[in-house]
């Protein structure tokens, strides 16, 4: 795949201006309806398969496939996120006129921390090839623990991490707006916000360990696994408001993530002996992410009252 600079440049560009529509849009803070989001969420999915389908059309139908199931593994992990967001905004309270500005934050840095990363794999890979059986085995393990705790979500507030930088840092107990720093008596404090950022950002780089090495077993091509991973990360904050209130209606869908990340590490551990053809690996992905949703539908509807309580986020 011979990628020209001004691709490149292209495609940056295009993504900061979208940045700064989306930051025009929502200059104000106010609560994200699920209108608004489901609007916005139609917006960055269409986004996301307009750019598949110009990379089917420019360089190929197997690129173009590699792109697609590169975005939907994304796409699906990042829901993990949306439930650790949630998480993360319960328990600082969060206004939710405020979570939008933080997530803006949060994905303006996984941007730019997953580049890095997807720029440090190519660079392993390209030389030393047998680092893709250590990522398949990395895989499969991290599937095998998610399905062993499937039931778990963890709270970043209560890591190890946040008490160290809770330590280092001094801030406020009350929200300033939208501000991450304040000035009291001639210093500078952060206020809760920030740690909300942090932590978003923390977790963040926890869950690319995974949806990074799960990409790359699927596409070698490190511009397919930047975009893939930049337009379905673009889209995350909708995806956030729109189903962050019923996120306990995903009963089965860590089980299907978990699957995913396993079929993923098969395959890419098979690739020197079996070469399983991109529309496969994508037909199996879809399959098992439309069963878990289907079934965590399903069993919630008829489970009623039995059904788990919701994640609540900040009023």
């Amino acid at each position: 795949m011979n990628v020209e600079l001004w691709m490149w440049t292209s495609v940056i560009g295009l993504i900061l201006v979208m940045l700064l529509i989306d930051l025009f849009a929502h200059r104000k803070a106010h609560e994200i309806a699920v209108k608004e989001a489901a609007i916005w969420s139609a917006f960055w999915v269409a986004t996301g398969v307009a750019f598949g389908v110009l990379i089917w059309n420019y360089f190929g139908a197997e690129f173009g496939q590699q792109y697609f199931a590169g975005f939907l593994i994304e796409k699906s992990l990042a829901v993990d996120n949306v439930f650790i967001w949630a998480i993360i905004f319960a328990s600082f309270a969060v206004p939710r006129k405020y979570q939008h500005r933080v997530l803006f934050l949060g994905v303006l840095g996984a941007l730019v921390f997953r580049g890095i990363f997807i720029a440090a794999g190519s660079v392993i890979i390209e030389s030393f090839a047998w680092v893709l059986y250590l990522f398949a085995a990395f895989l499969i393990f991290t599937g095998i623990q998610m399905l062993r705790k499937r039931s778990e979500h963890s709270d970043p507030s209560k890591s190890k991490f946040f008490r160290w930088f809770s330590r280092i840092v001094p801030s406020t107990n009350e929200y300033h707006g939208q501000k991450l720093f304040i000035r009291k008596n001639g210093a500078l404090i952060a206020t809760p916000l920030l740690m909300v950022l942090v932590l978003i950002e923390f977790t963040d780089i926890i869950f690319a360990v995974d949806s990074i090495p799960a990409i790359f077993a699927v596409t070698s091509e490190p511009f397919l696994v930047f975009t893939a991973n930049a337009f379905a990360i673009l889209g995350l904050r909708a995806m956030y408001f729109l189903l962050a209130d019923m996120m306990h209606r995903f009963v089965y869908l860590k089980l299907g993530l978990a699957l995913v990340l396993i079929w993923v590490g098969i395959k890419m551990g098979l690739h020197d002996i079996v070469k399983i053809p991109t529309p496969i690996s994508l037909g199996v992905i879809i399959a098992i992410l439309a069963v878990a949703i289907i079934a965590s539908f399903r069993v919630t509807r008829v489970s009623g009252d039995n059904k788990p309580e919701a994640v609540k986020v900040g009023e």
